[in-house]
Order: C-alpha cells, then structure tokens, then sequence
C-alpha cells in the first residue's frame, strides 16, 4: 500500500490495523495480560516477534517508553495519562512497534497550549500524545547519537552532559577578557523552521528511509490550537516534541554555529536552543559598526535558511 492509500485509510478509519494487531489484542483479553515496566527485556522480547518491513527492535520501544515516562508531562489530544496508559501498556506498546515496523505509524494532532512568557505574551507548545512521544523517543534515540559528534562545543541547549550553567559559565569567563557582546534571541524557532530545508540536512546524516519518513510525518502533524481548531502545519517543529530540540539544534548547526565558526573565528559565543551571546573586541569608533554588520549578515542568513 502506498503512502497516500495508506494516509486516507488513517484519516477514514483513525488508526490502520494489522491482523498482527488484532490477534494480539485478542490474546490481551484472552489471557489478561498485566504487566509493570519492571518487566525484563527477555519477557518483553516474547512478547513481541521480529520480521517487518523496518528494523526497529522490541527494546527500543520499551526504552523510549521508559525514558518519556520519567520526563512525565501531560497527555495529548486523546487526553490518556499515563495512569491510563500503563494499565495496558504492553499492548499499547505492541500496537506502536507493530505500526512503527511495518510503516502504518501516523501521529495524532499534537495539542496546542498556550504558557506565558516574562514579556507578557505566550508561547505555544505543542504536546504529543504519550504514544507518539515513545514514537519520537525512538526516533530521537536513533538520530542523536549520528548528530551529537559534529555539533559544536559552545551549543549548551538540550544536549547530553550540558546545561544553561555551563554556558553561564563559559560565557562569565569570555567577559572578562572580551568587552563587548551581541546577544541574540531568535524569536520563533520551532515554529519557522523550513521542513524540506530541515528534512535535507537530516538526509545528510541519516539514510533511514523509516526516520526520514517518521520526522517527516510528524513535523506535518496538525495542531489542536486552543480555540479547538485544527491547524495545518507547513513550517516548524513543535516546542514540546521529544525529537523537536535535536532537529533545531540540527538547522541552527548549520545556520549559524558553524557558518559563525568559519566566518567570524575571532568572535567566540555561546547558544542555548534559540538564546546566545558573540564575544566582540573593537575600539570605540569601529565597535559599532562592526556589530551592525555582524547582525545584519547574521539576519539574511537565518532568513535565507528559514524561507
């Protein structure tokens, strides 16, 4: 079945369902399977058989469970808690992995909620469901460790082993020998980013044809905005998606912490996710002009990753 068939069944019916599925729900109900996640990975493997069209294991469905379980968080547009969720989880869990594996995985809306900013405006986040964000944990867990050795020192944001007081710190510690900063805030990040642009550079790394597709679908995922309006969505990936941080971090590697190393080498800086600060040296009279020509050159070239 191609794509497209296969989206209108999922729009008809909500969800596709394998005969795999069915029988194992069947068994489900036949047997009354209950479980913990204290389960082992042996128990775990019987349960679940592998041989479909994607090679993704039992395991890393239950470790991206176990890992999106302990970030907590609330539930998406289906409303499912995670008290909900883990009263059948195995079950839930093999249907994800069965779709997951024979290509039939599509993401609900993600749901719209609006948070307050310092300023007074609001920012919106879009949160998955539990179970796409055990989808985008696997997604994650696969993506990151190909992306993690390329990017740059100074990028603190939602990276293994960094934090925003690391970059506090190396930021204190260019201050006192370099005068002048310019500090930056990229207002709109997730929610602009250029998808084919995105799904480019994730090509450069990753040859997954599963990946590809799944991040595909789910920066196309629509939002439940407040209103109760479902939203198209043609640019941007959602802030409070699992994969979402690695992704940006992806486009503004190539955006700016690398284009910023090879052109301004002198000028040294610290990002975290769409926040940072360039250390400048100049005098008086050429400091700046120097600085207005480094944010404007900086400006064309987000705008001509981001259009």
């Amino acid at each position: 079945m191609c794509e497209h068939e296969s989206r209108d069944e999922y729009h008809r019916c909500g969800r596709i369902r394998s005969s795999d599925e069915v029988s194992v729900m069947e068994m489900e109900q036949r047997d009354s399977v209950v479980g913990t996640l204290e389960c082992n990975n042996q128990n775990w493997g019987d349960y679940m058989k592998e041989g479909k069209a994607f090679q993704i294991s039992q395991n890393e469905v239950l470790n991206a469970y176990k890992a999106v379980k302990a970030n907590k968080g609330a539930g998406g547009v289906d409303g499912m808690e995670f008290q909900e969720f883990d009263r059948n989880w195995k079950n839930r869990l093999y249907v994800l992995w069965n779709r997951m594996s024979s290509g039939s995985y599509y993401p609900k809306p993600v749901k719209g909620v609006e948070i307050p900013k310092k300023n007074g405006k609001k920012r919106l986040l879009g949160i998955p469901t539990i179970e796409d964000r055990v989808a985008q944990m696997v997604l994650r867990n696969r993506l990151e460790p190909m992306l993690e050795p390329m990017f740059h020192e100074d990028s603190y944001g939602y990276r293994p082993n960094k934090s925003a007081l690391d970059a506090i710190a190396t930021a204190r510690s260019r201050c006192f020998r370099m005068k002048w900063v310019i500090e930056f805030d990229i207002v709109g990040l997730f929610d602009n980013i250029n998808h084919e642009k995105l799904l480019g550079l994730v090509r450069k790394h990753c040859q997954e044809k599963w990946i590809l597709m799944y991040i595909g679908r789910c920066l196309k995922a629509p939002i439940l905005m407040p209103d109760k309006t479902l939203k198209e969505r043609n640019a941007g990936t959602p802030q409070g998606g699992v994969i979402s941080p690695v992704l940006a971090n992806l486009f503004m590697h190539y955006a700016f912490d690398s284009w910023m190393t090879e052109k301004y080498s002198k000028c040294p800086w610290e990002r975290y996710a769409d926040d940072g600060i360039i250390h400048c040296v100049g005098s008086w009279n050429n400091r700046y002009h120097n600085a207005v020509a480094d944010v404007e050159s900086s400006y064309q070239r987000l705008d001509e990753l981001f259009l």
